[in-house]
């Protein structure tokens, strides 16, 4: 299993809250970065990695 780290960004740009995501792969992880986006911006990042940054629907 990997670790991966889900930030989830408040209005302001700044991080207010962390889902640590273990995952088989890269594919899985991003598939429940996207289920913590509710409202807010997710990024997923892997150690130092980052991957994709998840956006808040209109």
């Amino acid at each position: 299993m990997e670790e991966y780290r889900a930030y989830v960004i408040g209005p302001d740009g700044h991080i207010f809250n962390r889902v640590d995501i273990r995952s088989p792969d890269e594919k899985e992880a991003r598939r429940l970065a996207k289920i913590a986006v509710d409202g807010h911006a997710v990024e997923l990042w892997q150690a130092d990695r980052f991957i994709e940054r998840f956006e808040p629907e209109q």
